[in-house]
C-alpha cells in the first residue's frame, strides 16, 4: 500500500506509480496430496474468523451447516467442493452491480438475493467456508491480459485496466495448500460469455465451473486480502476491502468506482522477462 499526503495548497495534485510483476498460472491437483506447510496458529485464526461484512455465525452458520449435510461431505475437499457447487448453482452475477460489490454475505443470505460480482459472490463462498471450519480468504487484485483459457469474459479487454478489478478467493486444504476457487467468474461466463446468458449446462460453463476450482490463470495480479481496513489519515470508517485507489480532500471521500471524476487510470502492458 502507497500513502501519499500533499500540501492543502496543492489544487491538482498527480502522483503515477508503476509496478511491474510477474505471474503465474495455478493448477492444483487435488487427488496427489502434497507437502505443504501447515497454516500457524495465528493464520488459522485470521482465516477462520468473521469479518464485519463476512460473519461465521447467525445465517451464515446455519447456509454452511445444511450446504455440507445436504452433500454429506466429510472430509475437508468435500466440504470445500461442495460449497463452491451451492454458490455456482445458487447466485446470479448482476450487471447493474457498481464496481465488484460490497461483499454482505449476511445481507445477501438473510434477503434472499444472491446477485452480485465478484466481491459479493466469492466472499459468500469465503463466509460460508469459514463457517465450516476451513481456513479462506478472498484475494483482491486486477486483471491485466487478455485470457488465454479461451474466454473472453475472464480477460482483460484493452491496455486499459481501470475496471478490471476482480476478487478471487481460497480455501485451505491440509495436504495441499492454498487452493484457488472463483465461483463467481463461473457466473460471469455465464452472463457474459459469448453469446451470452448461457446456461449452466452450456460447454463453457461446465468446462470453466470444472477449472475453476482449483486453479486460476495467471493474467491476474493480486494486491491483498486485508478485511476491515482502517486507513492511516482517514476520517472515514473502515473499509470492507481495499481493491481501488482511495482519496480524502479535507472531509469529501472520492468515489473509487468513478475514476473519470476521481481522475484515475490504471493500464498494463506485458514485458518481456529478463
Amino acid at each position: 500500500m502507497l500513502h501519499v499526503i500533499w500540501q492543502d495548497d496543492d489544487i491538482s495534485p498527480v502522483i503515477e506509480v508503476t509496478s511491474r510483476i510477474q505471474t503465474r498460472d495455478r493448477a492444483i491437483d487435488l487427488t496427489k496430496p502434497d507437502t505443504s506447510a501447515a497454516l500457524s496458529d495465528a493464520e488459522r485464526k485470521l482465516n477462520l474468523t468473521g469479518t464485519d461484512l463476512i460473519p461465521v455465525d447467525g445465517i451464515v452458520k446455519q447456509t454452511a451447516d445444511k450446504i455440507v449435510a445436504d452433500a454429506k461431505a466429510g472430509t475437508d475437499i468435500e466440504k470445500a467442493r461442495a460449497i463452491y457447487e451451492w454458490v455456482v448453482e445458487n447466485t446470479a452475477r448482476t450487471a447493474a452491480t457498481r464496481g465488484c460489490g460490497i461483499g454482505d454475505v449476511a445481507a445477501m443470505l438473510k434477503s434472499g438475493n444472491l446477485g452480485g460480482k465478484c466481491a459479493d459472490l466469492n466472499a459468500l463462498y469465503v463466509g460460508l467456508a469459514r463457517a465450516a471450519g476451513l481456513p479462506a480468504r478472498d484475494v483482491y487484485g486486477l486483471r491485466v491480459l487478455p485470457s488465454q483459457f479461451g474466454y473472453k469474459s475472464l480477460g482483460a479487454g484493452s491496455s486499459n485496466v481501470t475496471k478490471a478489478q476482480h476478487c478471487r478467493a481460497e480455501v485451505y486444504l491440509t495436504g495441499f495448500g492454498w487452493v484457488p476457487v472463483d465461483p463467481a467468474d463461473v457466473r460471469k461466463v455465464m452472463l457474459e460469455e459469448p453469446p451470452a446468458n448461457l446456461p449452466i449446462t452450456d460447454p463453457k460453463v461446465v468446462a470453466a465451473r470444472k477449472t475453476l476450482f482449483g486453479a486460476w490463470e495467471g493474467n491476474w495480479v493480486a494486491y491483498n486480502t486485508a478485511h476491515d481496513i482502517a486507513l492511516p489519515g482517514s476520517k472515514h470508517p473502515k473499509l470492507g476491502f481495499l481493491m481501488y485507489p482511495q482519496a480524502e480532500r479535507a472531509s469529501l471521500l472520492l468515489d473509487c468506482l468513478d475514476p473519470d471524476r476521481f481522475r484515475y487510470t490504471i493500464t498494463a502492458k506485458e514485458a518481456t522477462a529478463t
